[in-house]
C-alpha cells in the first residue's frame, strides 16, 4: 500500500527505541522525513546513525524529555527549524513504573501525570500551529489498559486512560482544522518495556521471569508476543493520508488479547 507520505514530515516523540522507533522506521521506509525524539542522547544518536542520518537528510532528531514542558517546546522548535513543516505527530512517552496502589505516593502519581498525560497535552499544544497549516494528523500511543486495567500497572492504567479521553475530545474539536486525532494501543509487543514489566511481575509473584513470559504469551489468542514491526506498520498507516477517514479511534494492536468490544 502507498501510504502517501512522500515529501511529508513526521515528528515522533520517544522514538529512539521500541514502539516509537518502529513507527518512525516504517514511515521513513515509505518515503517520509522523520524527526525523532529521545531522552538519552547516546541512544538517540545511535538510532539516527542506524537509520542512515549520516548520509540521509530526511532522518533527524533532537533530545526530548517528555516530562518537561521546556524540553517539548525546544524539541518542536528544533524540528520546525530543521524541516520547516509538520504533517503528523506521534505523541509518546516512556511508561511510568509498574506497581500496585500501595507502592506509590503523591509524588509518584504526580510524576506519572507529568510524563504520561501532561506530555500529551503539551505536545499537541505546541504542534497545533504547524498541524493546522498542513492539515495533519496526531497519533497518541497508549496501552491495552485503556480498555481493561492491567494488573500491577496502576499508574499506566490511570493516566493512559486520560490520554485516550484527550484524544477522543480533540478528535471532535480539531476536525474543523482538518486534523485527525487517533490512539494506537499496544498489547504485548516484544520490547524492552515489556521485558521490564515481566521482571516486575516476576518479583511481585515470586516466579521465574521465563515462567511469567510463557504465561503472558499463553494469554494472547495468537499465542505469541507481537513484533515491533507489526505494530509500526499500523502506526504509520494511522498517521498517513491513507487513513484519511479514520478519526477519534483507539486501535488495538494486541493479537486479540483484549476481551472488550
Amino acid at each position: 500500500m502507498d501510504l502517501g507520505v512522500r515529501d511529508k514530515v513526521y515528528f515522533l516523540a520517544a522514538s529512539s527505541r521500541g514502539l516509537g522507533r518502529a513507527i518512525a522506521e516504517e514511515l521513513h521506509e515509505s518515503g517520509a522525513s522523520v524527526f525523532l525524539g529521545g531522552r538519552t542522547e547516546d541512544t538517540l544518536f545511535r538510532t539516527l546513525k542506524e537509520m542512515g542520518a549520516d548520509e540521509d537528510a530526511t532522518v533527524r532528531g533532537g533530545v526530548l524529555d517528555c516530562s518537561l514542558a521546556e524540553s517539548i517546546e525546544a524539541w518542536i522548535e528544533e524540528g520546525m527549524h530543521t524541516f520547516g513543516r509538520m504533517d503528523g505527530l506521534l505523541v509518546n512517552a516512556g511508561g511510568p513504573p509498574a506497581g500496585k496502589f500501595k507502592d506509590f505516593d503523591d509524588a509518584d502519581f504526580d510524576a506519572a501525570y507529568q510524563l504520561t498525560l501532561m506530555s500529551a497535552v503539551r505536545m499537541v499544544r505546541e504542534s497545533l500551529p504547524a498541524l493546522r497549516g498542513s492539515r495533519g494528523s496526531i497519533l497518541m500511543l497508549t496501552s491495552q489498559s485503556v480498555r481493561e486495567p492491567v494488573d500491577n500497572l496502576i499508574l499506566s492504567n490511570v493516566f493512559r486512560s486520560g490520554v485516550n479521553a484527550l484524544m477522543k475530545t480533540l478528535s471532535r474539536e480539531l476536525v474543523a482544522d482538518g486534523i485527525r486525532t487517533n490512539c494506537i494501543a499496544p498489547g504485548l509487543i516484544d520490547t524492552d518495556r515489556l521485558a521490564s514489566i515481566e521482571r516486575s511481575n516476576a518479583e511481585a509473584t515470586g516466579r521465574n521471569p521465563n515462567e511469567v513470559r510463557k504465561a503472558m504469551q499463553a494469554g494472547v489468542p495468537l499465542g505469541r508476543y507481537g513484533d515491533p514491526r507489526e505494530f509500526g506498520k499500523v502506526g504509520a498507516f494511522l498517521l498517513s493520508p491513507a487513513a484519511s477517514y479514520v478519526n477519534g479511534e483507539s486501535v488495538q494492536v494486541d493479537g486479540g488479547l483484549s476481551r472488550s468490544v
